[in-house]
């Protein structure tokens, strides 16, 4: 596996790194054993980059994490990152909290799930637009000063935003949906996050399975409450996005590679400073995204992957209107 720096001086990791939310049900049931399978894998693989956070099945991705690490033993083989941000009202509402008591509680409970002193990199989940981003730079910059993360980084964030925090504090990393089906971090993130020396961790960047040889149909995505929501998925966009990216899936079998792959390969080379979190529930998709690291890509070929997939292709907007509560629009 190929080799990234997790931000300007950060740890050197996995060019293709791994999605710890599928160790939730937001994609279908999960289970521990499983999950287990999962962490074995992607330490075959030299996948040693794992993303998770507190509400990932409201902390038993951590757990998992955490009980994995335990029943190997030794030291830590994973450069792992965790986020608090999303939290929920006495009456079950979802509320953004970017305070510092919020965030370092949050912080402490994750470290004790993973069972670490400290994890490697510690994010904002999403951005409270009522508090000043300079502050919340501040609060991140006090949770590395306590020794409780080596670095910190945003979700969801606009160029601008990133700009602000950085002048506070180092940015390590921001996160934000990034594939051939959703191209808006070009029009900023990307260019920012390469001036800055910041990791763009680029999650979702299988088109949340559109841009594999198989994709969630209707009668699968019916049991996926997120999914079902979801403009891209729902019909007629549905059918339509289906139906483009048959082009790419016969362009990826023509090369004799499995799509995810391709869409994999097309990522990375958008950008050193660029590494997918691909996330699954399966040890043969696993393998899948991460033979994309050791694909080559001349110019001729990402040509004739983006004229099958030009930008823009895609019917349907990436979030409904709840689903983008949270996340910075900045084009």
């Amino acid at each position: 596996m190929q080799k990234r720096s997790l931000g300007r001086g950060g740890p050197l990791v996995g060019a293709v790194g791994y999605g710890a939310m599928s160790f939730s049900d937001f994609y279908g049931e999960a289970t521990r054993e499983g999950s287990f399978d999962i962490l074995d894998a992607c330490l075959d693989l030299g996948v040693d980059h794992i993303d998770t956070s507190n509400v990932y099945g409201m902390g038993r991705s951590e757990e998992w994490i955490g009980e994995w690490l335990r029943a190997r033993g030794g030291a830590n083989p994973f450069t792992i990152a965790t986020k608090a941000g999303i939290a929920r009202t006495p009456e079950g509402k979802r509320r953004i909290d970017n305070s510092r008591e919020y965030l370092e509680a949050e912080l402490d409970s994750s470290l004790n799930r993973l069972g670490v002193d400290a994890v490697d990199l510690f994010y904002v989940h999403r951005r409270d637009a009522a508090t000043p981003i300079e502050e919340v730079a501040e609060n991140l910059a006090a949770l590395v000063q306590a020794g409780k993360t080596k670095a910190v980084g945003f979700s969801e964030i606009a160029p601008s935003s990133l700009r602000r925090a950085h002048a506070v504090t180092p940015i390590a990393a921001v996160q934000s949906e990034y594939s051939l089906a959703v191209r808006s971090p070009e029009l900023g993130l990307v260019q920012t996050c390469a001036e800055l020396g910041v990791a763009l961790v680029a999650f979702s960047p299988v088109g949340r399975a559109i841009l594999t040889d198989r994709p969630h149909h209707a009668d699968a995505l019916a049991g996926m409450s997120f999914m079902k929501g979801n403009p891209r998925f729902q019909e007629p966009n549905l059918s339509a996005n289906l139906a483009i990216s048959d082009r790419f899936r016969a362009l990826a079998a023509a090369r004799g590679e499995p799509a995810a792959a391709i869409a994999i390969a097309w990522l990375l080379h958008q950008g050193e400073h660029i590494l997918p979190i691909p996330g699954t529930r399966s040890v043969a998709h696993l393998r899948e995204v991460a033979r994309g690291a050791a694909i080559e890509l001349s110019a001729e070929d990402i040509a004739e992957i983006e004229t099958a997939l030009p930008v823009g292709w895609a019917h349907g907007d990436r979030y409904s209107a709840a689903q983008w509560e949270g996340p910075e629009r900045y084009c």
